[in-house]
């Protein structure tokens, strides 16, 4: 994978080919070719002829691909493209519901990113986030409430989105898998909504989310940037650890700090650095 922080994740339709060196220039820490979604059915072939050419042409390239459902005529096609092709670096897995569903992406030697976007895939949680290959989950919440028939937009509804939200984190944390990313935010023109949507995940304990548009990196980015307070503070932790020989515990203006609080320390000074 390029990175171990995953902030932003831009989707980028695998039928627009035009627009794939787009992606990859738009400052994303991850880029999604999309085999599923973003692809009309009769050109879903012509996408994996476009990746492959790409690939071809740009060697030293690492992309995403999010595959066609397991379901779908496509996707064991979608399996043989990533496992053959080197620059792809992942694999995005949608609709999963099992821990099957997992062991044939994982078949393709490739990190496998699942998307929890159904009921059956809640209900399954446990077994998909240990299943092997499973390198961090992501958080459909789009096709999910659809899934679930919720009133979008409702309290009710966000209720329930964030008590799946947390199952998907509490999984994700059990397993020892990377920090999950919430799902996209489709109003492309409300970068105050994404801004606090980004923040709220980001308080759960997730660690980015996918995106559509290249105009929201940016505002991801600089919801999940640690203030300047924060950076001072976590700095501080740090050295005083380091000058205190690495003791276990150790008091700093007045505060104890031991092991959780020198690794929060450390993760607001990674996350700083992008």
């Amino acid at each position: 994978m390029p990175h171990t922080i995953i902030r932003s994740a831009l989707f980028v339709p695998g039928s627009r080919p035009e627009r794939f060196a787009k992606a990859l220039a738009a400052g994303a820490d991850a880029v999604i070719v999309d085999f599923e979604d973003a692809v009309e059915e009769r050109l879903k072939r012509e996408a994996r002829d476009n990746l492959g050419v790409f690939l071809d042409a740009n060697p030293q390239t690492a992309v995403w691909v999010r595959v066609n459902a397991p379901d779908h005529a496509e996707h064991a096609a979608d399996l043989a493209f990533c496992k053959q092709h080197a620059g792809v670096a992942g694999v995005l897995l949608p609709k999963v519901e099992s821990a099957a569903h997992v062991a044939a992406v994982h078949a393709t030697g490739k990190p496998v990113l699942p998307i929890i976007e159904s009921a059956k895939g809640l209900l399954a949680l446990a077994a998909i986030a240990q299943a092997p290959g499973v390198e961090r989950l992501s958080f459909g919440g789009l096709d999910l409430a659809l899934d679930l028939n919720l009133n979008t937009g409702t309290h009710a509804a966000q209720l329930f989105l964030d008590q799946a939200r947390m199952s998907v984190q509490l999984h994700s944390r059990g397993a020892d898998l990377l920090p999950p990313l919430d799902g996209v935010h489709p109003a492309i023109g409300d970068p105050e909504g994404l801004h606090r949507v980004i923040r709220h995940a980001y308080d759960m304990g997730y660690g980015g989310a996918l995106c559509i548009h290249p105009k929201q990196v940016p505002v991801i980015h600089a919801a999940l940037a640690p203030s300047a307070e924060d950076v001072a503070w976590a700095k501080g932790v740090v050295d005083a650890s380091a000058a205190a020989g690495g003791a276990g515990a150790f008091q700093l203006d007045g505060q104890m700090v031991d092991a959780p609080v020198l690794l929060r320390a450390q993760r607001l000074l990674a996350l700083a650095a992008g």
